[in-house]
C-alpha cells in the first residue's frame, strides 16, 4: 500500500498540514480530533481508488497550526478552515467525506457552504447530541460498556503512553464497536496509525454537549449519502434515519453486518455503493 503524500497548505486562517493520495475528483476528508500523518486513515483509503482524496490534520492536530483561541477547535471553525483549504487547493466544489465527528463537521459544512460541495458523504454519525439522547450508544451513562469505553479515551489521551500500549489500548476501543470484535486483526491489517489530539478533544467533549443542528437540516442543498451500520453504538442508527427524514435530497444506506465501521465490516457492500454515488 502506497504512502500518502505531505504538503503544507497556507491559508489566510492558517497553515495547514495535508496528506493526498489517488487520482480523479476531489474528495476532502477530516474527523474532529484525529492527528492523521503519511500512513493515512482507513475511512480515506476507502477513496483513493477513483478520486484524489485530501486528508486533513485541523488545527491543533499533527503540523497544522496551533489554535490562537479555543474557539478554533469548534466544529464550525474546521468548516471555515476547510472551506479555505478548497480555495487554496483550486477547487470551485468537492465532495466531503465524514465519519463519526468527521460526519457531524460535515453537517455544517452542508448547511452552511452547500454551494461548495459536489456531494456530501456522512458515514455512522448524528445531527444532535448522541450521548445522553440514545441509551443504545455506549456513551451512554446506561450502556454497559460506558464505563470501559470511558477508562481507554483517557488512557489513550496519556502522552506517556508507549506504542505498544497505545496500540493495544487503541485496538480493545475499536473492538468495542465491532458487531464482531473478533476480526479486529482481520479490519485493521494495514499500516495505518494514528493519534488523538487531546486539546481538540477536550474540546469537542464539551461542545457535543450542547449540539443539534436538526432544525436546520433543511438548509443542506446537496446530494447527500448517509450510511451507517445497523448495529453503531457510537451514533446509533436512529441519528441516521432522522437526518434522512431531514436533509431534502438525501439517500440512506444502512449495512445489516456492521456496527460503527461498515467501510471495514462490509468492505466490499460499502465501496460498491459509494462507486454507485461518485460516477
Amino acid at each position: 500500500m502506497s504512502q500518502w503524500t505531505r504538503e503544507m497548505v497556507e491559508t489566510p486562517r492558517g497553515n495547514f498540514e495535508v496528506f493526498t493520495k489517488g487520482k480523479g475528483e476531489p474528495i476532502c476528508v477530516t474527523h474532529h480530533y484525529s492527528e492523521f500523518n503519511e500512513t493515512g486513515d482507513y475511512f480515506a483509503e476507502t477513496f483513493t481508488n477513483d478520486n484524489k482524496v485530501f486528508l486533513v490534520n485541523l488545527k491543533g492536530a499533527g503540523n497544522s497550526d496551533d489554535s490562537r483561541s479555543v474557539h478554533e477547535l469548534s466544529m464550525i471553525d474546521a468548516v471555515l478552515d476547510l472551506e479555505e483549504i478548497r480555495k487554496a487547493s483550486g477547487f470551485s466544489s468537492w465532495t466531503f467525506a465524514g465519519h463519526s465527528t468527521g460526519g457531524m463537521i460535515g453537517i455544517l459544512y452542508g448547511i452552511h457552504f452547500s454551494s461548495s460541495l459536489k456531494s456530501l458523504i456522512l458515514v455512522g454519525t448524528a445531527a444532535r447530541e448522541y450521548s445522553s439522547s440514545s441509551s443504545k450508544c455506549i456513551y451512554n451513562v446506561g450502556h454497559l460498556k460506558y464505563k470501559r469505553m470511558q477508562e481507554l479515551i483517557e488512557l489513550l489521551k496519556l502522552p506517556s503512553l508507549s506504542g505498544d500500549e497505545r496500540k493495544r489500548l487503541s485496538k480493545e476501543r475499536a473492538q468495542l464497536s465491532l458487531l464482531k470484535p473478533e476480526y479486529y486483526d482481520l479490519y485493521f491489517s494495514k499500516n495505518i496509525f494514528k493519534k488523538m489530539s487531546t486539546d481538540r478533544m477536550n474540546f469537542f467533549s464539551r461542545e457535543q454537549l450542547i449540539f443539534d443542528v436538526t432544525r436546520q437540516l433543511s438548509a443542506v442543498r446537496t446530494k447527500t449519502v448517509i450510511l451507517c451500520g445497523r448495529h453503531d453504538v457510537q451514533c446509533p442508527v436512529d441519528f441516521s434515519i432522522e437526518m434522512n427524514e431531514l436533509i431534502p435530497d438525501a439517500t440512506l444506506h444502512i449495512f445489516e453486518q456492521s456496527n460503527h465501521y461498515p467501510f471495514l465490516e462490509e468492505e466490499f457492500e460499502f465501496k460498491r455503493v459509494i462507486k454507485s454515488v461518485l460516477t
